[in-house]
């Protein structure tokens, strides 16, 4: 029997270990979007990310407002076919945040590695996390496109976090607000 990779993440995931140990797994995935956010979060819903939206509704609150461990929903655009979901690992500030999330970046051309504690900047008009610019390794700062979101979808209220330690042990704050305000 061969088993899928994001399947054996996912089971790895539920099985406890200890932090050195999951901390690699986030390190060496290799995947889609979709199966790591749900792994790492906790938040149980299927399909396209871009649907990952309105299968929340009446199951998780949901929200205009990051708080870590809520999943991000990227809608679907031409560049984003399928949209997209990344987990908050950090508040910066109002507008800053950092994400981990996969399948995002190139890694020696390729795309599906997992990033941890990447820049995510909030550029909406209203301050309300609509439209968002994302840090991008090849440009080593924020992509040049903004993309428009459904929201955030939050865990259950007082169940702890699927993945504990979404975010490494020292994230860079300060390359965050660089990332974000200096242009």
């Amino acid at each position: 029997m061969r088993l899928h990779l994001s399947t054996l993440f996912s089971v790895t995931c539920a099985i406890s270990l200890t932090a050195p140990a999951r901390a690699d797994i986030i390190q060496q995935y290799n995947g889609q979007c979709v199966p790591f956010a749900r792994a790492v979060s906790g938040i149980q819903i299927w399909g396209d990310a871009w649907t990952w939206w309105e299968q929340a509704r009446q199951r998780y609150e949901r929200g205009r407002t990051p708080r870590v461990g809520s999943v991000l929903v990227f809608e679907k655009t031409d560049q984003l076919r399928l949209g997209h979901v990344a987990v908050v690992s950090h508040i910066v500030e109002d507008r800053v945040v950092m994400l981990t999330h996969a399948n995002w970046s190139r890694f020696d051309g390729k795309r599906g590695r997992a990033e941890q504690d990447v820049t995510l900047f909030d550029v909406s008009p209203r301050g309300d996390w609509s439209q968002v610019r994302v840090w991008y390794r090849d440009n080593q700062g924020l992509g040049g496109s903004t993309y428009p979101t459904y929201g955030f979808i939050y865990p259950p209220a007082g169940k702890a976090p699927a993945m504990p330690e979404l975010s490494s042990r020292a994230p860079d704050y300060v390359g965050s607000l660089i990332d974000a305000y200096a242009r």
